[in-house]
């Protein structure tokens, strides 16, 4: 039997509202749950720096699981939630992530979706021999190890270098690197650096220099180097060194003679040692040694291909970082007696 049309009404009414409550309810949830999320999202979890490493193929339910148990979030599902409403998930890249303290979720997430890796960095510094910048690539744990174990010959076949020593192959300077990148990838930018800034500095020699190629001023750069404590002298020590080779004089620098007697010596240099004939004693055998001593900067470098106009013949160490240079054997004698004093 139809019902009444009042009561007909009635009941379409009441499903009317119970539909636009439920809807009202549901739109009310939603919107305390993406105001929730937001929250969530937005505050900072982690109170210092940390790193982050995010291996390949993380998804957002892994990624949101590391987060958590490594302190950048408190929330799994709202990092998969947050992942998914801004688009982040499945682009995440893998690497190493620089992680500031007071850093949200949502913004770790940004940061790992838009690649942005933490690049860590080596500082190769001037003077150092290439047994050291081995030593200091061995103690690097976010390289990988390959040119360490290398002999040098074949280290300097893998970075296509003709030389008889890796001596003094690399130029000092600081190099962005990967966690997980190759010690022989550092090598190699550093080879390359000072192929060119040797041959530039090459290219703005001072006329009329002894030194018969690059490589020449690469062995005197390096002797200037380890000789000079004050950039502001490099110049003045080249051209005293130039001024002896000119003369035809023995160049009687200490540091060759340390480099010869071997990575052992720990000094301190002896006359007996300044007698012990080596390639590399300046003491015993006239001109430049075999090869270079210690990685020489840029100043260096410059320094060595472009000498000061002097007549001084001899410099001495004053115990201060400079040195007392002098024309004449006899006014060095009094600078000795005078600064070893």
């Amino acid at each position: 039997m139809p019902l009444p049309n009042n009561a007909a009404h009635g009941r379409r009414w009441y499903l009317r509202s119970l539909i636009s409550l439920i809807v009202a309810v549901s739109v009310s949830c939603l919107g305390v749950s993406l105001v929730f999320l937001y929250q969530t999202m937005r505050t900072p979890v982690n109170q210092t720096e940390q790193l982050l490493v995010v291996t390949p193929g993380t998804g957002a339910k892994n990624l949101a699981e590391q987060l958590v148990s490594e302190g950048f979030a408190e929330s799994g599902w709202s990092v998969i939630a947050w992942a998914v409403l801004s688009g982040t998930s499945g682009t995440f890249k893998s690497g190493e992530y620089l992680i500031p303290g007071n850093t949200s979720p949502a913004q770790i997430l940004g940061k790992v979706s838009r690649g942005d890796v933490h690049q860590r960095k080596l500082t190769i510094v001037e003077g150092l021999r290439f047994s050291q910048l081995r030593d200091r690539l061995k103690k690097e744990k976010a390289l990988t190890r390959a040119a360490v174990q290398m002999s040098e010959e074949v280290l300097a076949n893998q970075l296509s270098l003709s030389v008889l020593s890796l001596e003094g192959a690399f130029f000092p300077a600081t190099y962005f690197f990967l966690l997980g990148d190759s010690d022989t990838g550092i090598l190699k930018r550093a080879a390359r650096k000072m192929e060119k800034e040797l041959q530039h500095a090459w290219d703005m020699r001072a006329p009329n220099l002894l030194l018969k190629d690059p490589y020449e001023a690469l062995i005197l750069a390096s002797i200037i180097q380890k000789e000079a404590m004050l950039e502001s002298e490099m110049p003045r020590i080249s051209g005293v060194f130039h001024n002896r080779l000119r003369s035809k004089m023995r160049l009687q620098t200490d540091p060759t003679v340390i480099f010869g007697l071997g990575p052992d010596f720990k000094g301190p240099l002896k006359r007996s040692h300044l007698k012990k004939d080596t390639p590399y004693n300046t003491y015993t055998r006239g001109g430049l040694p075999p090869g270079p001593i210690a990685l020489p900067g840029r100043a260096a470098l410059n320094a060595a291909l472009n000498p000061l106009s002097t007549e001084d013949l001899y410099f001495m160490a004053k115990g201060d970082g400079s040195h007392k240079f002098s024309k004449t054997l006899e006014e060095h004698n009094r600078a000795v007696k005078k600064y070893r004093r």
